[in-house]
């Protein structure tokens, strides 16, 4: 992937006069309606949540629908896809603009310094799930394309909305309706804002993700809890014989020991390693954003290109015997881990399950029978950093940052772009507005209030780029 060239404010025009008048004036209205959005606890993984999901995506509805954009509910077995769009523009491109309405479960929650769903500003940042993951994100392309229509002043394109309520538990309902939906959401280019800046005052085009395979795995021992006096050292203990198999995932030098996984992995390209080492990256500042003592992973590679580029493996969450105060001298009868892969081009989360079940064959202690549980899985995705649509999206963030944005990649994943590329025939473009330390998926969640207005005018100007080019 090579990096695009330098571009230049001066090739795209400003805004018409009265659109940006329009987006000047709704800053403090912008503000309260992502207040407002998110309130709503729209956690899609919690069964007990699914009335505020479905409100979360009323919600939406009510906004495209008062902006006078052609909107339709699409029921799917779980939660409804919420499509709408302006109307079409002759020999324009189409743009289609992805998000989620969904969110992560805010636990562990008394390490909010506020409630995960009563959002706060404080220091000039906002604070709630789902501020920056992905509420407030995808919140400034729809602000940008309804204070547009609302201007009088008829879009260069035409732009459709597709935000599903699904993302957070693998877009597995979308993924199955995508193909049936293949002419309503026909487009040239797929724009998401669901990633971060390189760093702060540093805007970036993401250019590439790691694709994701999520597993629980189950240990069963004894057919109940046991005293750990009377029978500890003749009867297998779960939680003992779990630590050591997910340890055998791992190599002293951080690489993962599951035999196989590398064989599809995908070199970096030399030319990709020479930019990101030109991004001048600090290890230590790194470590102390996160509040880390200092780094750790892969032996050969650096720490862009390990949390982009290369496999990783995590434990998300571990269960077993006592959990209350105080102590209990038990053995276990089972103990359950869930874990997580991220992956690279080239590699199948198919095929990495096979190699996990021969791996715990190998590696699981006599005495214990075990379940591997595959959850979701997505390949990784790889857009053109020099496509017209990543040299029109350097130009609007350039118009609206104040500076010109660089090609990275990211870590995380976004389980539906691969088949948005394959069943759509589209480019992407990931414009994330967030910083690194937004604590997605964690407590504390925020978003910079100068970044989402910041992103609102790099998304108006954007749809002028794109149409331009």
């Amino acid at each position: 992937m090579a990096q695009p060239e330098q571009s230049a404010t001066s090739s795209a025009a400003q805004l018409p006069s009265e659109v940006q008048s329009r987006l000047d004036a709704n800053r403090e209205r912008h503000q309260e309606e992502l207040v407002d959005w998110l309130k709503i606890p729209s956690i899609s993984s919690d069964s007990s949540r699914r009335d505020d999901v479905h409100e979360a995506a009323a919600w939406l509805q009510r906004k495209f629908e008062g902006a006078g954009l052609s909107t339709e509910l699409i029921a799917t077995d779980g939660f409804p896809l919420l499509v709408a769009s302006t109307p079409p523009v002759d020999g324009a491109p189409v743009a289609l603009v992805y998000g989620h309405y969904d969110v992560q479960p805010p636990e562990p929650l008394d390490l909010w310094t506020t409630p995960p769903f009563e959002p706060s500003i404080r220091d000039g940042k906002i604070f709630a799930r789902g501020a920056t993951d992905d509420k407030g994100q995808v919140l400034t392309h729809i602000h940008s394309v309804c204070d547009w229509v609302a201007s009088g002043h008829a879009l260069p394109l035409q732009i459709k909305f597709l935000i599903e309520g699904e993302e957070e538990v693998g877009s597995q309902n979308l993924e199955e309706r995508l193909p049936d939906l293949a002419d309503k959401l026909a487009c040239d280019v797929v724009v998401i804002s669901d990633s971060s800046q390189y760093a702060p005052g540093r805007p970036a085009i993401t250019c590439g993700l790691r694709g994701i395979a999520t597993y629980e795995l189950f240990l069963h021992g004894p057919s109940h809890d046991l005293h750990s006096g009377s029978f500890g050292g003749a009867v297998a203990n779960p939680a003992m014989a779990l630590c050591q198999m997910l340890a055998s995932m791992k190599n002293a030098d951080g690489s993962i020991a599951v035999e196989g996984i590398y064989d599809d992995v995908a070199a970096i390209p030399d030319i990709e390693r020479e930019a990101w080492k030109q991004l001048g990256a600090d290890d230590a500042e790194f470590a102390n954003s996160v509040g880390a003592s200092e780094l750790h992973g892969e032996t050969g590679f650096t720490t862009d290109e390990r949390r982009w580029a290369r496999p990783s493996l995590d434990i998300n969450g571990l269960t077993s015997g006592h959990q209350g105060e105080g102590v209990k001298t038990v053995l276990p009868a089972k103990a359950s881990a869930k874990f997580s892969f991220r992956l690279v081009p080239d590699q199948d989360p198919k095929r990495l399950t096979k190699l996990l079940e021969s791996h715990f064959e190998k590696h699981c202690p006599p005495g214990i029978r075990w379940t591997l549980k595959p959850d979701h899985g997505a390949g990784a995705m790889l857009a053109d950093a020099n496509s017209r649509f990543a040299k029109a999206a350097s130009v609007a963030i350039e118009q609206a940052f104040g500076t010109a944005p660089v090609m990275i990649r990211e870590g995380g994943s976004i389980p539906i772009l691969a088949r948005f590329q394959e069943v759509l025939k589209c480019d992407c473009l990931l414009l994330g507005w967030g910083q690194g330390d937004d604590a997605a998926h964690s407590p504390n969640e925020k978003f910079s209030l100068d970044d989402f207005h910041r992103g609102i005018q790099a998304s108006a100007s954007l749809w002028q780029s794109i149409a331009s080019v």
